[in-house]
């Protein structure tokens, strides 16, 4: 049976070293070794979220901790900004509109990102907001929104919390919390982490634990002031995910060894890889260069094709697997993923099969082209 290559934006593949890490004999979670390996593990995620701020493990997918954000922050009837600029920002007005939030909704075009104009204009009427939402980088459109802008736009303008959903981003794109004024900072470990799904990290400022403190949304398996005080026993309140945290030790081994700025150029090289290989071959790009994600890049479906029958054919023929697109993009785009373990190589493996399927639907373009186009990017950036 053949191994599908896997190019979607998570789950995303998983290094054999991060894999036989997790193959380590199991023991409890109230252990001594426990301790060291939770506590050594969070030490070493810091410098990812840019933080001085302690890191909690959670249990459980990247939508729990978004839920975990907003429940821990807010209460029923407060006032809250979510900027949202495809599917999983929308993921952010979901959770606030069911827990009784008054959501304040920014909704940009999919495929574009929030500017801070836009932002500025849209909290001028308001007051009184409790928290802004936002999504780093959005996986449905392929756009990174310019985070550190508008957290200085929150800062500046509210007295409100910034909280930012970094699930597809964090390990692959800059993230300084600290420096830029990120409240609460969440990512999931089957996107640029490169574990499986199940685990997720939340990092929360000063600011942030004051407004839980003060808060009246109750909460039990999602409460972050349990995971605080366990994690100061080097311990989380429920049983964790042990095997995923073993990974998550050989993951951090992974980027120390190829260096944190060395990682977050790899990711922004292969997304000009892939763009350059696209306009190529002649097919669009949903987004514009400026607020091109490092991650994902989202592509329109080839001028003339079935886009369902041309991915269909691309698994099943070259063991190619794309995403397709989500929402009202969906039969309209699909998604490259390149985020975690992937490299420049990878980029040119998947350009080629990507050629060889457009010849099969005999698609008119220059053979070779997108391949030609993507090494001169990846050679041009060696040189340097």
């Amino acid at each position: 049976m053949y191994t599908n290559i896997l190019r979607h934006p998570g789950p995303t593949p998983i290094p054999q070293k991060v894999q036989l890490a997790m193959a380590h004999d199991i023991y409890s979670h109230r252990s001594g070794e426990f301790v060291e390996l939770y506590r050594e593990t969070t030490k070493r995620l810091k410098p990812l979220f840019g933080t001085k701020q302690d890191i909690l493990l959670l249990p459980s997918g990247g939508t729990a901790a978004l839920e975990a954000a907003a429940i821990n922050t807010v209460s029923s009837g407060e006032d809250v900004v979510v900027i949202t600029v495809g599917a999983f920002g929308d993921y952010f007005v979901g959770i606030c509109e069911k827990y009784g939030f008054n959501v304040h909704k920014l909704a940009i075009e999919w495929g574009e990102a929030c500017t801070e104009e836009a932002l500025v204009e849209f909290l001028k009427p308001l007051n009184s907001i409790k928290a802004v939402f936002a999504t780093y980088n959005e996986t449905s459109t392929g756009i990174i929104n310019p985070i550190e802008k508008l957290a200085k736009v929150v800062r500046t303008q509210t007295d409100a919390l910034f909280i930012v959903d970094g699930v597809s981003c964090v390990g692959g794109a800059p993230a300084e919390m600290d420096e830029w004024g990120i409240d609460i900072l969440v990512t999931g470990s089957q996107k640029a982490m490169m574990l499986p799904p199940g685990l997720s990290f939340v990092s929360v400022s000063e600011r942030a634990w004051k407004a839980i403190e003060n808060n009246k949304t109750p909460s039990y398996y999602l409460n972050l002031s349990s995971y605080r005080n366990w994690a100061e026993k080097g311990m989380t309140p429920n049983t964790p995910a042990i095997t995923l945290i073993y990974g998550l030790a050989a993951v951090l081994d992974l980027i120390e060894e190829e260096g944190y700025e060395q990682t977050i150029a790899r990711h922004a090289l292969m997304k000009d890889m892939v763009r350059a290989a696209m306009r190529s071959l002649g097919i669009g790009l949903l987004t514009s260069d400026e607020y091109a994600s490092p991650t994902i890049t989202t592509i329109l479906t080839p001028e003339g094709l079935d886009l369902g029958d041309y991915l269909g054919h691309l698994k099943n023929e070259y063991h190619l697997d794309f995403a397709g697109g989500l929402g009202h993009l969906q039969g309209k785009v699909f998604r490259f993923g390149h985020m975690g373990y992937c490299f420049p190589s990878d980029i040119l493996e998947a350009v080629s099969l990507m050629e060889a399927g457009l010849q099969d639907f005999n698609y008119s373009f220059e053979s070779g082209a997108g391949i030609k186009a993507a090494q001169d990017v990846f050679l041009s950036r060696k040189k340097r």
